[in-house]
């Protein structure tokens, strides 16, 4: 089995770190390869960057499907680009938001997210409610550490405190770290909190290998058939739809 973690920003530092942490949690056997785009910020902190990062993630998944790829996690917790890359994929495409959440409603009734940034706030209560956990995601804070600075000395503490505050303030029996750079970080914070705390890059690699063991896959036919071709002008030229793939790698 293959599986294609997807870096969307082009910061190579949070690529291997990314990679360290799936082939950790990937089945004797599975070959897990990560990658970033060749085009796209250096990290997403905002809406500006998450929609300049998607042609970066499809243009990975098309350069997939060439090389037999089995399934591919988007390590980006806005997830962006799911269901476009759904309708290039063969096989299951997962976002680390997506799986971190169906993973911490497994374990707890009652979720937090702790993200990086206030103002990704709203855009992981956006995911939470689009994935049907509404009530069980009783709240997201943020512990106000850039992407890149994650790894700087008193990053943790910050972010272990407000996993805290998440157990005794907000009630929540499970975490979910909201960012792909703290993946880890993952295992000092559980003990260091008391409860599950939930990695998306590992929930949504297992996730994709189990889809794969499944023989499940996005559908061919309705929202994610694949898309039709049709021209592109300008610098998505390459994004062109022939024979079911981007030209740019057909």
């Amino acid at each position: 089995m293959h599986i294609r973690v997807i870096n969307p920003n082009t910061t190579r530092a949070m690529t291997d770190l990314i990679g360290r942490s799936a082939r950790v949690v990937a089945a004797p056997g599975t070959v897990v390869d990560a990658v970033q785009p060749t085009m796209g910020p250096a990290s997403i902190e905002s809406h500006y960057e998450e929609a300049l990062a998607v042609p970066g993630i499809l243009e990975q998944v098309a350069l997939g499907e060439a090389e037999g790829v089995d399934a591919y996690v988007v390590a980006c917790f806005g997830d962006p680009g799911l269901d476009a890359a759904r309708e290039l994929a063969h096989g299951p495409v997962i976002g680390i938001a997506e799986a971190a959440m169906h993973a911490a409603a497994l374990v707890g009734r009652r979720f937090v997210v702790v993200t990086t940034l206030g103002r990704t706030v709203a855009r992981a209560r956006e995911l939470a409610d689009r994935y049907g956990f509404r009530e069980t995601c009783v709240a997201v804070r943020a512990c106000e550490v850039p992407v890149l600075d994650l790894e700087d000395p008193g990053a943790l503490a910050r972010l272990t405190d407000e996993c805290r505050s998440a157990v005794r303030v907000d009630g929540a029996d499970a975490v979910v770290l909201g960012c792909a750079g703290m993946a880890e970080l993952c295992e000092g914070i559980a003990d260091a909190v008391g409860v599950p705390v939930v990695d998306g890059v590992a929930a949504g690699t297992v996730l994709a290998q189990s889809l794969v063991a499944l023989g499940l896959r996005p559908a061919t036919t309705g929202e994610y058939a694949a898309p039709p071709a049709k021209p592109m002008a300008g610098l998505l030229t390459g994004f062109e739809i022939r024979a079911g793939v981007p030209v740019a790698v057909a």
